[in-house]
């Protein structure tokens, strides 16, 4: 399918993790949209998004014991992917923040989670092949407009909205090199969650498009890094469309992960 970039362009800044949601059931019509979503975007193969519809207390565990644990969302997404292919987490990464894009510009709140969940259990519900793995899920839902005292705690402990400068991001960083859709692109790409707000990515801004690389090869809390470096490259994708630039992606070995070939 075509990216929807417009629609999910918007929805980058307006996106928050959220943890703490309104037992409260999606429409019938909201539902299936979500639905096809999951089937027709679909930008990698081995990759697939899977709707899971029912409660998700038995899938989400805290980040110490019960505390920081997702609670009262009617739904979750799982993102799965074929475990054998060595660029599947990026993979992952891109195709699971268009999910949750979409989710976004349907008003509905989301939150990454690729640490604290049972794997196992999802992998049951969903069933999965002994070469695929559950990578991440997502609780979908409505959430009240103000945080809850949780939430609010586990915002100042991963310092979830506050973005480093693209002078720390950008490899061989001059301001004056920075034109108007490049700035534009990568200031989509630092807004991309990551685990515990970490902000693995680096970017080396080239004469053909935009190289996406890892701070260091170093994984922290048991996540890839490189999925989270797939949820940026969306972004940059996202933000290109809307800039008028079409470009293509070639992956790499770490610690590079990926390069936005622009179209010419």
């Amino acid at each position: 399918m075509e990216i929807p970039f417009e629609r999910w362009y918007e929805a980058i800044f307006i996106r928050r993790s959220r943890r703490q949601f309104i037992n409260k059931p999606l429409p019938t019509h909201l539902f299936e949209q979500l639905k096809e979503i999951c089937l027709k975007f679909k930008p990698f193969n081995g990759v697939k998004s899977i709707l899971i519809n029912q409660s998700t207390d038995s899938i989400f565990r805290g980040a110490i014991g019960k505390y920081g644990r997702i609670k009262n969302a009617p739904l979750s997404v799982a993102f799965i992917g074929n475990k054998d292919d060595p660029y599947i987490n990026e993979k992952v990464g891109y195709t699971g923040e268009g999910i949750i894009l979409e989710a976004t510009a349907m008003g509905l709140s989301t939150c990454w989670v690729a640490g604290f969940f049972r794997p196992q259990i999802v992998a049951e519900i969903v069933g999965i092949s002994n070469d695929e793995r559950v990578f991440a899920v997502s609780p979908i839902g409505y959430s009240s407009e103000k945080l809850t005292f949780e939430e609010k705690i586990m915002t100042v402990f991963g310092k979830t909205h506050k973005r480093k400068p693209l002078s720390e991001l950008i490899i061989g960083f001059q301001n004056n090199s920075l034109s108007g859709f490049i700035k534009t692109i990568l200031d989509s790409a630092r807004l991309a969650p990551s685990a515990v707000n970490r902000q693995p990515w680096r970017f080396t801004i080239e004469s053909d498009g935009i190289l996406v690389s890892t701070d260091n090869t170093r994984d922290s809390f048991n996540i890839s890094k490189r999925l989270d470096c797939g949820i940026a490259m969306l972004h940059i994708e996202v933000a290109s469309l809307k800039c008028g630039i079409r470009g293509h992606w070639q992956f790499f070995e770490p610690p590079k992960v990926a390069k936005f070939f622009f179209n010419t």
